[in-house]
């Protein structure tokens, strides 16, 4: 057998995973079967075709939509209860921003489940891997992480699971103590020195009072206003146009619309506040633009033309996260 038949058939060499270790390997990542492909091009062919099978807006229908598309795409630190239905009525789980190393779930000795909104893997359809880290949470002994498998593209989504008829109460934390719990044993520090890393790394968000998911946050010596807005993408930049054509797209005096983010099928607008402003320091001006957003949506008369101009740089300057 010449060289290059050997190297073929050294390729092709069926090497068998534990799904389990392949939960948190990324797509683009080499593949650790070592065939030196990417994961997508050999043992997650399947998680890629899937995740080609992408829901638009995976949370419509939920009570906080665009809170937990912020805890999933923007907020560092934060927690939501949600209440089960079905067999397991009244059954409460916790939502979490993120779990150490991206982990989907686990739980914790005194049988509380926690689930990762902020994990490596995904479906296409976000409702549906939350679904599947419950359902696997449900069937998992206490004081482990859940084992997923392999991805589903089928069985309940996150509306199939829990109490849509009442509000979620979401939660921002300074950083992420609550990972640890209470009466953690710690004789080395490790799990001490983990947290102080994570804690270091969380840039300060707080969500405003005043209106539904909008989060101050403070990114190096920059501070910003990202809000998550529930309507859809043309609806909400014919309004912003209008109110930026009309000079009135600021919050604060010194402050700048941006540009806006995608993600889960609607828009956040960012805005640039001036240095030093605090997360109170816009709570009102958020609820008096809210208003004249209102108006702006309401408003259905054809965009003139500084508006379509306004329009059309906003469109430019945005950015999709999937």
């Amino acid at each position: 057998m010449g060289k290059k038949s050997r190297q073929r058939a050294k390729n092709t060499t069926t090497v068998t995973l534990d799904p389990a270790d392949l939960v948190n390997v990324g797509l683009r990542e080499p593949c650790p079967c070592g065939s030196g492909k990417r994961f997508k091009q050999c043992h997650g062919k399947d998680r890629a075709q899937a995740v080609d099978t992408w829901v638009v807006r995976p949370f419509e229908g939920l009570p906080s939509e665009c809170d937990l598309i912020a805890f999933r795409e923007i907020v560092p630190s934060g927690t939501a209860q949600v209440e089960l239905v079905g067999d397991n009525a009244g059954k409460t789980i916790n939502l979490v921003t993120l779990l150490p190393m991206a982990m989907p779930g686990l739980v914790r000795d005194d049988e509380s489940i926690w689930i990762g909104l902020q994990t490596h893997a995904s479906s296409g359809d976000p409702s549906r891997d939350l679904g599947h880290a419950i359902t696997a949470a449900l069937a998992t002994e206490p004081g482990n992480p859940i084992q997923l498998g392999d991805l589903m593209t089928e069985g309940p989504r996150l509306q199939d699971l829990i109490d849509t008829s009442k509000p979620i109460e979401v939660k921002v934390h300074e950083g992420f103590d609550y990972w640890v719990g209470e009466n953690v044993e710690d004789p080395t520090g490790e799990v001490a020195a983990g947290l102080e890393r994570a804690n270091a790394a969380a840039a300060p968000t707080v969500r405003l009072e005043s209106v539904e998911a909008a989060y101050w946050t403070q990114i190096g010596d920059r501070t910003y206003l990202r809000w998550v807005l529930p309507y859809s993408e043309d609806t909400l930049l014919d309004a912003l146009a209008r109110l930026h054509a009309a000079g009135s797209s600021t919050l604060i005096e010194g402050s700048r619309l941006i540009g806006s983010f995608r993600a889960l099928g609607v828009l956040a607008p960012v805005w640039e506040l001036p240095a030093g402003t605090e997360a109170a320091d816009v709570e009102k001006p958020a609820a008096e633009f809210g208003t004249a957003l209102e108006k702006a949506l309401a408003t259905e008369a054809p965009l003139t033309t500084e508006e379509r101009a306004a329009r059309a740089g906003l469109a430019s300057r945005q950015l999709t996260i999937r």
